[in-house]
């Protein structure tokens, strides 16, 4: 499979791109003024202490204080008991806390936080304060799960260096520092040196992090993660990309050097793209983008799904549309189910849902092809770098599934709701506006009378007042004896209006 990553970088954001195939599969953006905050490390400063939710709320620096559970607060002892403790024993008001970004402020909600800290570089991901090393799940191999599992139990620090043949006979090995690990995907083939050199860089960088915890001041930021176009580099990048292309040319300086030291494999692929098409013409990123904001999406076939997204789920409903088939129904709805199960993933990752998802596919009555449906659909999902869970078919013939949310979806990144219909997606028909404008006349007219009134509505509405309506609004004036008069005002949607009492 051919796989490119594109950098687009301007001073207002950054973008990156991820293709397969020539078909654009993930996008990332990061706005300058507003900088994606998960990883970063924060001494906060607990605002409010909630007993009945076992939660706190932290003041981090941000417009909306932070939320913290009482299982992502470390107990100060760092016992390895799974009970999670009273909130009001762990935390109080006014207390100082150094915690960690896990989830972005999404909507009305603030950040997501925890105490069990973790820094990641290419190969591990290092936790300061829980003494366990893991292996990503991703690597399957039993024998190279354990050959990595030594590599990282067995290190020992290198003891300082003794001035004098005496001091080097009382010099003491180290002890190994606290703390534990977890061995990503990447470190996967790669030798003992790599290895140990992350876990140098890892116990270096958080000695840094240790000494700014001290001198800090409250509600303000320790640690950031790395900018997303160097991030990309450390978390995304496997050895089947082919080419990472960047278009500016400060940056890929940055790039090349940040590559040279933590990912030397990939040097050679990192290139500057100087063209006078932008890079996200190359393989129409741009009109992907678009596409991925709405609510359909077309199949090759002919079918099409709908995917919408609401606060507590998003739904995808999957349709046969203009595809009929040549055999029968049956195979008709089993070719249309498969080419959704690769869709619905690719539109997962493009738009970045998160959250509980329920899969509406067409019902199947051969359970062999439901089968095979969900086992393409699983296929597709293990080259998601988000961890997703599948639940099988329900009763109902529904696919319910989970993707890990740490960060806004595609659409929360790039719009907001729309002012005019309140985020409802619809708006109220002319008619039912008029209607709304009489009742208001009614009331108007008992509550303090006037020789005419002036409606102030919008061009669909008056037309309509004055055409389909003019019999209803000349009823209306003879019941309340009164004249109505209309005026458009050009700058009011369809569902404003005003009553004026002349």
């Amino acid at each position: 499979m051919s796989e490119e990553i594109l950098i687009n970088i301007t001073p207002m954001e950054t973008r990156v791109a991820v293709v397969e195939n020539g078909v654009l599969q993930e996008v990332y953006i990061e706005r300058t003024r507003r900088r994606g905050i998960v990883g970063n490390i924060y001494k906060g400063k607990v605002v409010r202490v909630l007993p009945g939710m076992q939660a706190a709320f932290v003041d981090i620096g941000l417009e909306r204080a932070a939320f913290i559970h009482a299982a992502d607060v470390a107990p100060p002892d760092r016992s390895g008991s799974n009970d999670v403790e009273s909130i009001s024993s762990l935390l109080h008001e006014g207390q100082s806390l150094i915690v960690q970004v896990t989830k972005e402020p999404i909507g009305t909600k603030g950040a997501r936080l925890t105490t069990h800290l973790s820094i990641p570089s290419r190969y591990l991901v290092y936790m300061p304060h829980t003494p366990h090393t893991g292996v990503s799940q991703r690597i399957e191999d039993d024998t190279e799960r354990e050959r990595l599992r030594a590599i990282v139990e067995n290190y020992q620090p290198e003891p300082d260096t003794a001035t004098s043949a005496k001091e080097k006979k009382k010099a003491i090995t180290p002890v190994q520092p606290e703390g534990g690990f977890i061995i990503r995907t990447a470190a996967e083939g790669f030798g003992e040196d790599e290895i140990l050199a992350d876990i140098h860089f890892l116990h270096r960088l958080w000695r840094s992090v240790e000494r700014r915890c001290k001198q800090a001041k409250e509600k303000t930021v320790i640690y950031e993660d790395l900018p997303l176009f160097m991030r990309t580099m450390r978390d995304f990048v496997r050895p089947e990309i082919e080419k990472i292309r960047i278009d500016s040319r400060e940056n890929f300086v940055k790039l090349k050097a940040f590559v040279k030291e933590f990912v030397p494999a990939l040097e050679s692929r990192v290139e500057y793209y100087p063209g006078e098409r932008p890079v996200f013409d190359l393989y129409g990123v741009e009109d992907e983008i678009q596409k991925a904001l709405g609510r359909k999406v077309q199949l090759k076939s002919g079918g099409y799904l709908v995917v919408d997204q609401t606060e507590a789920m998003t739904t995808i409903d999957v349709n046969t549309g203009a595809f009929v088939g040549h055999k029968n129904l049956e195979e008709t709805i089993f070719k249309t189910n498969l080419e959704a199960a690769t869709a619905i993933v690719r539109q997962l990752r493009l738009r970045n849902l998160g959250g509980i998802i329920i899969i509406d596919f067409i019902d199947m009555e051969d359970p062999e092809h439901q089968r095979q449906v969900l086992r393409l659909l699983e296929k597709n999902l293990e080259r998601d770098h988000a961890k997703t869970k599948l639940t099988g078919v329900t009763e109902l013939g529904l696919v319910q599934m989970t993707r890990k949310r740490t960060r806004e979806s595609l659409e929360q990144v790039m719009c907001e709701p729309c002012p005019t219909c309140e985020a409802r997606g619809t708006l109220k028909t002319a008619e039912t506006v008029c209607y709304e404008i009489f009742r208001e006349i009614l009331r108007e007219e008992r509550a303090y009378g006037s020789e005419t009134y002036l409606v102030l509505a919008a061009q669909p509405v008056v037309d309509r007042l004055l055409d389909e309506e003019s019999a209803s609004v000349a009823d209306l004036e003879l019941f309340i004896n009164k004249t109505i008069k209309f005026q458009v005002e050009t700058l009011y949607s369809q569902e404003q209006f005003d009553i004026v009492l002349l």
